[in-house]
């Protein structure tokens, strides 16, 4: 069995934001730009996950699971629209659902699953 690697560790947390295991990246708390419009939130957590995949030497088309988090579930309708300039395409499974963050500027973050096969 093949070791699993614990990438980037959030001593603090007590979490791993990414991990591989096998053939698989698993990549957490992926957010950016709090405290600013929410599109600006949506792209800026697609930027933090692509970041996190390079470490592993991943791109966005490696990625085959996300769920997304919302303050509000009405700014669902924005995602698509950003998802598509970030993934040219080759989309995942996603699915999305609402979150009590823990501090008042978070209105998005993601979580992922990515295939290194």
């Amino acid at each position: 069995m093949e070791e699993i690697n614990r990438i980037e560790v959030d001593e603090f947390w007590a979490d791993s934001t990414i991990i591989k295991a096998g053939d698989y990246v698993f990549v957490g708390y992926c957010m950016g730009n709090e405290g600013k419009t929410i599109e600006e939130q949506i792209d800026g957590a697609f930027v933090v996950l692509q970041e996190r995949l390079a470490k592993v030497g991943l791109g966005l088309d490696s990625v085959v699971k996300m769920d997304c988090l919302f303050k509000d579930i009405n700014d669902l309708v924005l995602l698509p629209d950003i998802i598509k300039k970030h993934f040219n395409g080759k989309y995942p499974t996603r699915k999305a659902f609402t979150s009590d963050f823990i501090r008042e500027g978070i209105r998005f973050q993601i979580d992922a699953i990515a295939y290194k096969g």
